[in-house]
C-alpha cells in the first residue's frame, strides 16, 4: 500500500517505494489489510494544511516524514462509512487547526485509492448523487410559495440550496428523513459545534445558526407537508440550530396538533437529553424516534467535549431510559474518532451505557474535529486501545441486540408506538 501526498496545488500523488501508514490518537500506526477498503462512492480526497506526510521505509521499517514541499491526504467519507484511522502526518505548525471535518487514511493499491474505514450502513438515501438539485430547487419554490410568510421554509430553502444539506433537501423533496430546526440556544457549549462557535476558539463554524424563534403554526406546516407517507420522518434537532428541546413547550404543542390530525410517519428528535423533564414532556406527546448525540459514557471526557450547562451524563442516562420503557425506538448519534472510541474504558463504558439505557441502534458518526485539539481537550488513555475494527467487533458480541448503524432507522413493525 503506498503512500498518498500532495503538493500546495492539489495534485495529488502516489510513492511507490513508501509504504502508507495511519494514525490512531496521536499515534503513527501500520495498516492492516484487513482495514482498507475501496474509496466509496461520494468520498473526497482533501489534502490537510501545515502537514508533512509520515510514511514507513521499507528497507529500514523506519517512520520517516516525506522531505519536500508537500502535505499529507485524507479522506473524507459519506454517511455509512466509519473510519478506522486518521491520516498519518506531522504538523508544520502546531497553531493551525483543520477545518471542522472527519479525516480517514488513505492509501493507494492495486490501482486504485483505499481508504481505513468499514461499511456501517447502506449510504444510498445519504448519497449526495441521489439528491437531484434540480428537483430541490423546484421543491424550495413549490413550498416557499405555498407557504410565503413561514420563516422556517425561508430558512430551511437557504440550507438545502447553500449548504446541500440532504436532510433539508428532504424536506423540501418531502422523502425520507426532512428537518424542521426550532431551536436557536442550547445547554451545551460544544467544542466541536459545526453551527455556533466563540470568537477565541480557533474555528469557524461551517453553518449558520437559525436566528429565530418559530411558531407553532410554521412547525405544524412543515411537519404536516412532510408527515404523508407511513415511512417519512420529520427530525427536530439540526446542524443549523442550538438544543431542540429548549423549545419544549412549542414542540410539544406542534405535535399535539399534527397527530391530531395525522398518525402517518415517524417524529424524531435529535437531541442531547440533558433536560430530562423536558425530554419527558417530548416523549409523552407522541414521539416515535429519538437520537442522542454522546461522544462518551465516561462523564470526564462527556463533559469536556459537551461543556452542558446545567445538566449532567446521568440525565442524558435518564431521558434515554424514560423514552426506551415509553416506546420510543431509541439511538445514539456516537461520535467517534480512532485512538479514542476505542480505548478499553470508553468500550466497558458505552456497552453499560447502552445495556442500562435499553438503547436500539447506536449511529456509528465520525467526529469533525482537529485531531490535536480534540486530544488536549479530554482525559489521556488508562486502558489498552483496541483498535476501530475490534471496537466494532466487542460491540456487535457483546450488545447482539443493538443495531450498529450509521443514521436513523426505522422501528420494526411491531415495535411502533
Amino acid at each position: 500500500m503506498n503512500l498518498v501526498y500532495a503538493d500546495e496545488k492539489g495534485n495529488v500523488f502516489d510513492h511507490p517505494d513508501y509504504i502508507a501508514l495511519g494514525r490512531s490518537g496521536d499515534m503513527i500506526v501500520e495498516l492492516m489489510e484487513d482495514e482498507l477498503i475501496p474509496l466509496p462512492r461520494g468520498a473526497t480526497l482533501v489534502g490537510l494544511p501545515h502537514t508533512r506526510p509520515v510514511f514507513m521505509d521499507p528497507d529500514t521499517g523506519e517512520m520517516k516524514m516525506l522531505s519536500g514541499n508537500y502535505q499529507a491526504v485524507g479522506a473524507l467519507l459519506p454517511q455509512g462509512f466509519t473510519r478506522l484511522a486518521l491520516p498519518s502526518y506531522v504538523k508544520t505548525d502546531k497553531n493551525e487547526k483543520f477545518p471542522l471535518f472527519g479525516y480517514t487514511s488513505v492509501v493507494w493499491k492495486d490501482g486504485g485509492f483505499y481508504v481505513a474505514a468499514e461499511q456501517s450502513d447502506d449510504p444510498y438515501k445519504w448519497d449526495p448523487l441521489n439528491c437531484d438539485r434540480g428537483d430541490v430547487r423546484k421543491g424550495v419554490e413549490l413550498l416557499t410559495a405555498k407557504y410565503p410568510e413561514n420563516r422556517l421554509y425561508k430558512h430551511l430553502s437557504h440550507c438545502a440550496l447553500g449548504y446541500e444539506c440532504l436532510t433539508s433537501s428532504n424536506t423540501f423533496l418531502q422523502r425520507w428523513e426532512g428537518g424542521v430546526p426550532v431551536s436557536y440556544s442550547c445547554n451545551a457549549g460544544c467544542f466541536g459545534c459545526i453551527s455556533e462557535q466563540p470568537d477565541d476558539s480557533g474555528f469557524v463554524a461551517p453553518q449558520t445558526r437559525m436566528n429565530f424563534k418559530p411558531t407553532v403554526e410554521e412547525i405544524v406546516e412543515v411537519m404536516l407537508e412532510h408527515l404523508k407517507t407511513p415511512e417519512s420522518i420529520i427530525s427536530f434537532g439540526q446542524g443549523c440550530e442550538g438544543e431542540p428541546s429548549t423549545q419544549a413547550k412549542i414542540i410539544v404543542e406542534a405535535m399535539k396538533i399534527v397527530r391530531s390530525r395525522t398518525n402517518l410517519g415517524y417524529i424524531n428528535i435529535n437531541t442531547n437529553a440533558g433536560l430530562t423533564d423536558f425530554m419527558r414532556a417530548i416523549v409523552d406527546a407522541g414521539l416515535d424516534l429519538m437520537r442522542v448525540s454522546t461522544i462518551s459514557a465516561i462523564d470526564e471526557h462527556y463533559n469536556a467535549y459537551y461543556k452542558p450547562r446545567a445538566y449532567t451524563l446521568a440525565n442524558v442516562e435518564k431521558s434515554l431510559k424514560y423514552a426506551t420503557d415509553k416506546g420510543v425506538y431509541t439511538s445514539i448519534n456516537y461520535l467517534i474518532f480512532p485512538g479514542v472510541t476505542d480505548r478499553e474504558e470508553e468500550i466497558e463504558a458505552m456497552i453499560g451505557f447502552a445495556k442500562r439505557t435499553g438503547l436500539k441502534l447506536i449511529q456509528m458518526r465520525n467526529l469533525n474535529i482537529d485531531p490535536e485539539s480534540y486530544l488536549q481537550l479530554i482525559p489521556p488513555a488508562k486502558g489498552e486501545i483496541y483498535g476501530m475494527k475490534q471496537m466494532l467487533e466487542i460491540f456487535r458480541e457483546e450488545l447482539p441486540d443493538v443495531v450498529i448503524g450509521s443514521y436513523t432507522h426505522l422501528p420494526p413493525a411491531a415495535a411502533r408506538r
